[in-house]
């Protein structure tokens, strides 16, 4: 069943919205579009208040594992957090109250997919794929997406195909996919790559970018058949957008729920 899931993006320890393709080491680049003078702990209160479940807090770049840690303090067990996650910091994350970890960077040094790294950090986690979610954001690439890391802007070798997603199914219990070229700019959902996963992937995705209005969510289940969840970020009206409310997104995952 298609539901709307929520995000805390962080970027210098404040809330943003970011626009993905802007986020480099050099943050005369970066192009924001939105920034919260509310901490993170407001979100999370706010999704708990919600009862929405399946947020991710994504970290994007240093400075910012306080604000991530005070999220994960005011709900406890709920929220998911990734950006800089490796074999050595997993388990931390999930003592201090992370309910599962996100992890893209680690496993591809040099920009090729290591199953080393992979089983490393499966093994901090106690060979327990369920706190594990892997991070395939991507780029699009003419008729293909590869995997995206670094802040989106390194691509590495690996093609986002069924094969290379049947090969990492059993390591995780889902995936958070971006697509990058999307990501912040309002511009709509990448369809193609929504139709795609969900004929690839036999667990859980989430995919964020390009969404504009609530219809989006009725656009990617439809397009999945129900199997694909939809982050809505810039376009809230919690992140200062006008194209969705976050009160009518959770209506909507309520409806869901009472047609199932």
């Amino acid at each position: 069943m298609t539901r709307f899931r929520p995000c805390i993006d962080l970027h210098a320890g404040a809330v943003k919205q970011i626009v993905g393709g802007t986020l480099t080491t050099d943050d005369s680049f970066l192009k924001t579009n939105f920034t919260s003078t509310q901490p993170a702990a407001y979100y999370a209160q706010l999704y708990k208040d919600a009862s929405v479940l399946g947020a991710h807090v994504i970290m994007l770049g240093p400075g910012n594992n306080d604000a991530a840690r005070e999220a994960l303090k005011l709900w406890p067990g709920k929220l998911q957090v990734g950006g800089g996650i490796t074999d050595q910091n997993a388990r931390e994350w999930i003592e201090v109250g992370a309910e599962k970890v996100i992890i893209t960077s680690f496993l591809f040094p040099n920009g090729q997919f290591s199953l080393e790294r992979l089983q490393s950090v499966l093994k901090a986690l106690g060979d327990n794929k369920g706190k594990l979610v892997i991070d395939l954001s991507c780029r699009r690439m003419g008729n293909s997406w590869f995997v995206a890391m670094n802040k989106w802007q390194t691509i590495t070798e690996m093609e986002i195909t069924k094969e290379s997603i049947k090969m990492l199914e059993p390591y995780c219990s889902e995936f958070l996919i971006h697509a990058a070229d999307n990501e912040g700019l309002q511009q709509g959902v990448d369809l193609d790559l929504v139709s795609n996963l969900a004929e690839w992937c036999s667990i859980p995705i989430t995919y964020a970018g390009g969404a504009r209005t609530v219809q989006d969510l009725d656009l990617v289940k439809e397009r999945s058949n129900g199997k694909i969840d939809l982050t809505i970020g810039s376009a809230l009206d919690i992140f200062g957008g006008s194209g969705a409310k976050f009160e009518d997104c959770i209506k909507w995952n309520r409806q869901q729920e009472t047609a199932s």
